[in-house]
């Protein structure tokens, strides 16, 4: 995270306000401006952590922070602790912490121990834009209240992020879900965050999502989830990538296409492919199109890279595909409130039936995609190369990137489609 000071504004500085709210030190509104309220609440956390008030919020402050963000501490045990302790201390429950620990024995705990504490907030913030950073702070807090989530790298985009995905489950049949291939479709990456977050506490309380049993249904499938395949993009679509060699390569870009605005209307990665038509999947008819449309070179969308899988991105998800048995896969887009669900003639076993309960489940139109964007796509691949069920889900209505507003509905929409996803393959 940058310094922020008095006058910042942007992402970063709702995740500032997001912090301190979680810590106790209200900022007054969540609005990504940094004026007199925030800096109240700084220089208040700065003073209780034995910081220097200035509210300033660097490297020290940001550490100190942390725990708000990623929704756990670590703690060393002493002498005599007792999980019942730790829950009154921390203001969290012994069932959190046993979850958290299962390797630990609550009623044999040696001294020095190292036991993760989670805090007594949902992880997944779901009121403010997301980035880069936060989608791997999310998953790192997630892994560590709930170990039975397993995280890895997949690839590494153009900057060299790091890919994400996250597996829970111990069953044969696996499962993929994806998000946020377009840069300015980032609120899809936190459906599958929170997705992620509420099956996982499901699982751990033994719970229901959407009227099944979290656990039995994590015992017959083994879900992969990739809540962010387009991390560059998305820190430039939501401002959080402002400067340097990247940006400005990309806002050269744009500057050929005035009637995309820069950088909300970014749906490529940071170097101009839109990686939802960069897979081989009718790569050559796909392209054929989008020139004829004058997207022949980089651009904010639309162009097609110079070959299939120019990307490394787009490589990054074949390749982990190809290294799996996914039995069906769900890509999600924004916008339109509809489910694709066939490439070109192939309509995999049971695709329908699936599609069919999918749109009951949330209400969205199951739909043959439409001729300008029928090639190319991840799903497209995935059923070509498979002869598998595959989908992208398009959520919400309006102007991408779609406000947060529309979160609660997107996602209550969305939460029979992800989890009949596990339940009917």
């Amino acid at each position: 995270m940058r310094t922020l000071r008095v006058g910042s504004a942007g992402q970063e500085v709702y995740v500032l306000q997001t912090a301190l709210m979680r810590a106790g030190f209200n900022p007054g509104d969540i609005d990504g401006i940094f004026g007199t309220r925030t800096l109240s609440a700084v220089q208040r956390f700065q003073r209780v952590n034995g910081l220097i008030a200035d509210g300033i919020v660097g490297m020290l402050t940001w550490s100190r922070l942390r725990p708000y963000l990623v929704g756990y501490v670590i703690h060393s045990i002493n002498r005599g602790e007792t999980f019942w302790q730790l829950a009154e201390k921390y203001n969290t429950s012994v069932n959190a912490i046993r979850v958290a620990n299962p390797n630990v024995n609550p009623l044999n705990i040696t001294t020095g121990t190292q036991i993760v504490v989670p805090l007594n907030f949902d992880v997944v913030p779901t009121e403010i834009p997301i980035s880069s950073e936060m989608t791997a702070l999310i998953v790192e807090g997630l892994a560590m209240r709930y170990p039975f989530i397993s995280v890895g790298s997949l690839g590494n985009s153009v900057m060299g992020k790091d890919l994400l995905y996250m597996r829970l489950g111990t069953g044969r049949t696996q499962v993929s879900y994806n998000a946020t291939h377009h840069a300015n479709e980032w609120i899809t990456s936190i459906v599958l965050l929170k997705y992620v977050e509420d099956l996982s506490f499901a699982n751990a309380t033994g719970g229901n999502i959407y009227n099944i049993n979290a656990s039995e249904l994590l015992s017959r499938v083994n879900l992969a989830v990739v809540p962010m395949v387009n991390p560059d993009g998305v820190d430039l679509a939501s401002g959080v990538l402002n400067q340097g060699t990247f940006y400005n390569q990309a806002r050269a870009i744009s500057a050929a296409y005035p009637d995309i605005p820069f950088p909300e209307g970014w749906k490529a990665n940071i170097i101009g492919t839109d990686l939802n038509l960069n897979y081989p999947a009718g790569w050559e008819l796909a392209r054929d199109t989008k020139f004829a449309q004058g997207f022949t070179s980089p651009a904010p969308r639309d162009y097609v890279g110079t070959e299939p899988l120019s990307a490394p991105e787009s490589q990054a998800m074949e390749q982990f595909t190809l290294q799996n048995d996914f039995r069906l896969t769900l890509a999600y887009h924004t916008q339109g409130r509809v489910i694709f669900w066939k490439y070109l003639d192939y309509e995999p076993p049971r695709s329908r039936e699936i599609g069919e309960a999918f749109a009951a489940s949330s209400g969205y139109e199951l739909s043959l995609t439409p001729p300008e964007s029928a090639y190319a796509g991840y799903k497209d691949w995935f059923i070509q190369t498979y002869n598998r069920p595959g989908y992208t889900v398009e959520v919400g209505v309006g102007t991408s990137p779609l406000p947060l507003s529309q979160f609660p509905i997107i996602y209550n929409n969305n939460i029979g489609i992800l989890t009949l996803g596990m339940a009917l393959i």
